[in-house]
């Protein structure tokens, strides 16, 4: 074992939370150790959907301009087909915010961006293919973290520790914190099939007969994401690739001409979803956050940008007394206190379209057809603004404080 190493905040997990936790408290010149237990951000379908409120973070730290000349594609209005009409959901264009879309962006790519503004600051530091394993706990407070490395355990002492490691968080299993799983009816199969000049250019979600998939654009290629009720994974191998290529086929015809480009299961990853909420966020001298706290349903691809908002009242609400090294249990309480408002109404809205709409359609073998709420975003394209701004904004949108 190396000699342990002594910091203010150490943060288990290099995702979207991590990072920009970490980011935001070195700016404030507190010294932070992020842990990341692989050996890159290079990891395939993961959330890579930059919302505005996030971008509008990123125009706070004065880091928008450089961020967006990173290869991106935007989309300014969600929509997708319900049988065969097409119908537009969202429309961004009117948030009070200085972009009017969503980012499309690898989250590999979004990642090494955040990393690399945060190695500006003399006090980060990210130490790759270092996994958390354990805690380390010192008169009923939390101290620290052992990790394993390449080159043995390292032992990280710190006054505060972070859980940002994700929905299989092994901080919080090892905290012993109660989790509240609020339930999912689906899975989601992951894959990717090339893109033409003649196909449609924008990303959208086709619905019909038991079937859901949304193609979101990447240029040259689309990542699919294919809908099947919870649990059935097995049973759709076993129906063989064949049957499995032609029901995406059947959803998307212009996609027939290169549906064999799946040649085997292993270019298809499965995303077992989960929905569920931290009851405590943390412990003395521990907290949680993003994933790790609230794991969310892909629904709406929120999750990334809940977890950059824990992120951002994190940063302001325990900085100053991090600085001070006098963080208090009372703190990290008022950060749970400040998230779970929109925690639990992204939830709910989450649960709301699962166990209505998606629940619905892939129990069902029949055709179907727009339902009359979103026949009234049609006719009226005003609505479309609401759920723009719960997508794009979110229940409770954080701003950077401290400097």
């Amino acid at each position: 074992m190396d000699n342990p190493i002594h910091t203010r905040c150490c943060i288990a997990g290099g995702g979207p939370a991590g990072v920009m936790l970490g980011f935001l408290l070195a700016r404030q010149g507190i010294d932070v150790v992020v842990l990341e237990k692989h050996a890159d951000f290079l990891r395939d379908f993961r959330g890579d959907t930059i919302h505005p409120s996030t971008l509008e973070i990123m125009h706070e730290l004065g880091i928008l301009d450089e961020f967006l000349k990173r290869p991106h594609q935007k989309v300014t209005k969600l929509g997708g087909k319900i049988g065969s009409e097409t119908v537009t959901i969202a429309d961004f264009t009117h948030l009070p915010t200085h972009c009017h879309f969503l980012a499309l962006m690898p989250q590999w790519d979004f990642l090494n961006f955040i990393t690399e503004q945060a190695s500006r600051c003399p006090t980060f530091h990210l130490r790759m293919q270092a996994e958390v394993t354990d805690l380390i706990e010192v008169n009923g407070t939390v101290a620290g973290v052992r990790a394993k490395t390449p080159n043995g355990t390292l032992e990280i002492r710190a006054s505060l520790t972070v859980g940002a490691d994700g929905r299989r968080s092994v901080v919080r299993e090892r905290a012993g914190l109660k989790v509240i799983d609020l339930g999912a009816p689906m899975d989601v199969m992951w894959m990717r099939l090339s893109r033409r000049r003649t196909d449609p250019p924008q990303t959208l979600g086709h619905f019909d007969r038991g079937r859901i998939l949304f193609l979101i654009n990447r240029e040259d290629y689309w990542q699919c994401a294919f809908v099947i009720p919870k649990g059935t994974a097995d049973d759709i191998r076993q129906r063989g690739l064949e049957t499995f290529r032609q029901e995406i086929a059947a959803l998307e015809p212009f996609l027939q001409d290169r549906i064999e480009e799946l040649g085997e299961w292993k270019q298809i990853s499965l995303l077992t979803v989960t929905v569920d909420r931290l009851a405590r966020w943390y412990l003395p001298g521990l907290l949680c956050i993003g994933d790790a706290a609230h794991a969310m349903s892909p629904i709406g691809g929120v999750g990334i940008n809940l977890a950059i908002q824990d992120a951002v009242a994190a940063a302001n609400l325990l900085g100053p007394n991090l600085r001070q090294n006098n963080v208090t249990e009372s703190d990290l309480e008022a950060v749970q206190r400040r998230r779970s408002f929109p925690t639990r109404a992204t939830q709910r809205f989450q649960i709301l379209i699962q166990n209505n709409v998606i629940r619905k359609i892939i129990g069902s073998d029949k055709t179907l057809s727009a339902p009359w709420v979103l026949k009234l975003l049609q006719r009226w394209p005003v609505l479309r603004r609401i759920p723009a701004r719960v997508l794009g904004l979110g229940f409770r949108p954080e701003h950077v404080k401290a400097r």
